[in-house]
């Protein structure tokens, strides 16, 4: 049993203890503001670039105004916060979510545009002018994914806003796409391995068409046929090339240089 003197030590011991717990308890300072405020707030931090802080105003919004319009305006603001963050796979789960739960929503467009953009910058941003790397040195899963959202709104939506800049940013894509296949022709070509340089250039003529990467293909199948000597396919080959692409720098000049990337002259 304590003396009354134990526990007149203990007492300030105890007051201190109380008061810190006091002190870290998180204050909600939301606690009283109104949708329409939080999602004020959200925006102007968004727009300042202080993307933590919108990311927590807009998961609180979406609880506050469950059910609204606001709140599913506050999930499209919440993925797109997630991007400008380079947190492109929160980004891609929060939009997968709302095209799920809101099939019908006028927004919709918008949700499958921004899917498209979070995978198209994620693959083919700017880094290549910073990195100097091929865009289709990369692995190209993103790109498809991008083709893919921009192609369903295109497709569903042809007279959206966002429709216009989903198909050129689709050849942009398509052409990434179609230049990968070329570089890793023209990885085994430079190996060796001729055969299999022929059979991936082959596959870029018969999935794309009119496309800049082609003119490398047909010049990698000429090459490596030569390189195999099977003259009759080396001619048939070269052939092909010249009727398509009379003025081939390629013919001229070889392969261009490796500091000299598709997309800096595309």
């Amino acid at each position: 049993m304590f003396h009354r003197s134990k526990l007149s030590a203990l007492a300030p011991l105890l007051l201190a203890a109380a008061l810190v717990g006091c002190a870290t308890k998180t204050v909600d300072e939301t606690a009283n503001w109104s949708p329409n405020r939080i999602y004020s707030e959200a925006k102007d931090e968004l727009n300042a670039g202080g993307y933590e802080r919108a990311i927590t105003l807009f998961e609180k919004l979406e609880g506050r105004a469950a059910g609204t319009p606001l709140a599913q305006q506050a999930q499209l603001e919440k993925a797109y916060a997630y991007h400008k963050s380079n947190e492109q796979a929160q980004a891609i789960a929060t939009l997968d979510r709302f095209i799920k739960l809101h099939p019908a929503s006028p927004a919709l467009d918008y949700a499958l545009y921004l899917k498209g953009i979070v995978n198209f910058n994620e693959n083919m941003g700017m880094f290549a002018f910073i990195s100097r790397q091929d865009l289709s040195e990369r692995d190209q899963k993103a790109a498809k994914d991008s083709f893919e959202a921009f192609k369903e709104l295109v497709t569903r939506f042809p007279d959206s806003r966002y429709t216009p800049d989903a198909r050129q940013r689709m050849n942009y894509i398509v052409n990434s796409l179609a230049q990968y296949e070329v570089h890793v022709a023209r990885y085994y070509y430079t190996r060796g391995a001729y055969v299999a340089a022929i059979n991936r250039a082959q596959i870029a003529l018969a999935d794309y068409r009119e496309v800049p990467a082609l003119e490398e293909a047909l010049y990698i199948i000429y090459k490596s046929y030569e390189a195999l000597g099977m003259t009759q396919l080396r001619d048939d080959a070269r052939r092909v090339l010249e009727t398509n692409y009379p003025q081939s720098a390629y013919v001229q000049r070889g392969f261009k240089p490796k500091d000299d990337p598709w997309w800096k002259v595309w």
